[in-house]
């Protein structure tokens, strides 16, 4: 950026966040944080350090923008103006890093400020900003108390908390929010037979499938193991789909919407022929480069799971199904303010039509796991449900609770689910939601 040299340290990285944040609220409501994050930082020039810090600013402040919406709402004489998205934004930003990140008070207000005179819509509210958010650090313990009492009603999009309740009560909805407020840490998933590396400092979770680290703080790339090939990140519910397939060394496998590759990683791993199918480009991109890392090897295509041949069916098919993704709010938590209730009808639409044809590329005696990342009973259980009515021709492979080390994750029917309020005691705690049903084409 011209000029960034000269400018006051940490400024850029606040314009940025700013920028992402009241994108994201605003025009390009409904992408992801982590699709724009990178490559705006790439575009701004910014130097690790800022990078890392904008993205620490706008994760934080989509972590937290139910408590810091209510929190500045009561604070303006006239309540939040939906007519000045670049205010509502630079005080949510401004207000994140004073509540809920190690920033000085004085120099996330000062900067606020400069941003806001330097933008010619603003100029004029620079003041309102400075005033607003001096009151916010001065009332900070009283906003977070308010918040971590009530995360659920105070903290999660009404539909959200509306539709967590219904479904698995008010006690485990309100686990869920605190669980999504916490944030999550770093898993891994360990290459079959490996050991931990040497000071990698984490512990074994249940079913001993994946290493959570007690530090995440350290990047990814210098944690001893990385260069080695030993693990890959893979939350450690997203590692349990694709262990339920129960690959065989030689095996034709599948994997449908496979991006960003932590699941194709544990099929090739396992020895099996491995197709990754994915419609972007870029993440499948991403998948080879990690493949590469880890030594191992699959065919990847960038198609349409839709348009996939049918003439020769696979011994087993992992279907990943794009859905609304909100059992990831913890570690992505835009989710939660990206996502509409109004999105389900389309997404579980999508969904059968994958099932679908993921059935039609199964072998008789084949398998077929089905999952997502969801919440939603929509797209999780009822999918499984639906889909054992149209098709007789399979059956369901119940999930013995061994399977994935603990009882809990496993419903009456034998499917897995998995919520971020499992676990609260290992680590930082939490497990993203998960929905996966276990299938076998009948025949030989």
């Amino acid at each position: 950026m011209d000029g960034q040299q000269n400018e006051v340290a940490g400024l850029p990285a606040r314009r940025l966040a700013w920028g992402i944040v009241a994108d994201l609220l605003g025009k390009n409501r409904g992408t992801a944080l982590e699709d724009v994050m990178e490559p705006a930082a790439h575009r701004a020039a910014l130097p690790p350090q800022d990078a890392g810090l904008a993205r620490a600013i706008a994760t934080t402040t989509f972590r937290h923008l139910g408590v810091i919406f209510h929190a500045l709402d009561q604070r303006l004489a006239k309540g939040l103006p939906e007519d000045q998205p670049g205010l509502v934004a630079l005080l949510a930003t401004g207000a994140a890093q004073i509540l809920y990140l190690n920033v000085q008070d004085h120099a996330a207000v000062d900067l606020a400020v400069r941003l806001a005179k330097a933008e010619p819509g603003l100029q004029h509210l620079a003041g309102l900003a400075n005033a607003v958010l001096r009151r916010i650090a001065r009332e900070r313990d009283a906003i977070r108390q308010e918040g971590d009492a009530d995360p659920l009603h105070l903290n999660t999009p009404g539909w959200l908390a509306r539709r967590w309740i219904a479904v698995y009560g008010a006690e485990t909805a309100r686990a869920i929010a605190a669980a999504n407020a916490r944030g999550a840490g770093l898993d891994l998933t360990l290459r079959p037979g490996a050991s931990i590396p040497d000071r990698l400092d984490g512990r074994r979770l249940p079913g001993s499938l994946s290493l959570r680290l007690d530090d995440a703080r350290t990047p990814v790339p210098e944690l001893p193991g990385f260069a080695d090939g030993a693990w890959w990140v893979q939350d450690a519910a997203a590692a349990l789909p694709a262990h339920l397939l129960g690959v065989k060394p030689g095996e034709r496998v599948a994997d449908l919407c496979a991006a960003p590759g932590g699941k194709t990683a544990q099929l090739a791993a396992a020895g099996a022929q491995v197709l990754a199918v994915d419609r972007s480009a870029p993440r499948l991109r991403r998948l080879e480069a990690n493949l590469a890392r880890l030594g191992l090897s699959a065919e990847v295509r960038a198609l349409d799971a839709l348009a996939l041949p049918e003439d020769q069916p696979f011994d087993a098919v992992l279907l990943d199904a794009p859905c609304s993704a909100t059992g990831t709010v913890r570690r992505h938590p835009d989710v939660a303010w990206s996502k509409r209730e109004s999105d389900l009808p389309r997404l579980t639409a999508l969904q059968a039509k994958l099932l679908d044809k993921a059935a039609r590329l199964v072998r008789p005696g084949g398998r077929l796991v089905y999952c997502t990342c969801s919440l939603e009973p929509e797209e999780g259980e009822a999918q499984g449900e639906a889909f054992l009515k149209r098709h007789p021709d399979f059956a369901r492979r119940p999930i013995a609770p061994e399977e994935v080390g603990d009882p809990a994750l496993v419903t009456a029917t034998g499917d897995l689910r998995t919520l971020p309020s499992h676990w609260p005691e290992e680590g930082r705690g939490g497990l993203d939601g998960f929905y996966a049903v276990r299938l076998e084409r009948k025949g030989t």
